[in-house]
């Protein structure tokens, strides 16, 4: 999940739609509405504002408004509702290395919008968020950070199917590998 603090402008057709797909996970994480991704790091921000389903409403209709202006049939009803919400902080440092994750991605699968993003001096944040000094925020995951890898809650396994005699079947049923 990639929830992008820079503006959506800059995103390509396929960063623009994972982003609606993902925006609308989001919320719906934040809603209660489902269990998975619910500790994603990504989500720490929304999580910090006074009303955080209110935060990724907002966030989700400046990206609404963004795919509209290229054509786009988001649909803004699966919007939550939600009133005014502060903006939301997000440091300089975070902006410049979302930038280069962006580019590094458009260089390999959109050649045409990489070159067109060269000439950007001054990088925009998503209209939710206002620029603050600092690096890089501490919920990102930054390859090569000695961050343990978050590991999936595992899910019990079901019981292996038995034999007559209780011995387990394998995938191949009751036909057993001879050694």
């Amino acid at each position: 999940m990639r929830l992008w603090t820079i503006h959506p402008q800059y995103l390509d057709t396929k960063g623009l739609v994972a982003l609606w797909r993902e925006a609308l996970l989001a919320q719906a994480v934040l809603e209660g509405r489902t269990r998975g991704y619910a500790r994603h790091p990504q989500l720490a921000r929304f999580r910090r504002a006074r009303t955080p389903v209110s935060a990724i409403a907002c966030y989700l209709r400046a990206v609404h408004a963004e795919g509209r202006a290229r054509g786009f049939r988001f649909e803004v009803g699966r919007i939550a509702g939600g009133g005014r919400v502060e903006r939301l902080t997000v440091r300089r440092g975070q902006i410049r290395y979302e930038w280069d994750h962006l580019l590094a991605k458009l260089r390999k699968r959109d050649p045409q919008r990489f070159l067109d993003l060269q000439s950007v001096r001054t990088i925009r944040p998503h209209p939710l968020f206002r620029i603050v000094p600092g690096g890089v925020e501490e919920w990102e995951i930054v390859p090569g950070d000695a961050q343990p890898p978050r590991v999936p809650a595992a899910r019990p396994k079901p019981p292996r199917p038995r034999d007559a005699d209780g011995s387990a079947r394998g995938p191949a049923g009751p036909f057993r590998r001879l050694a």
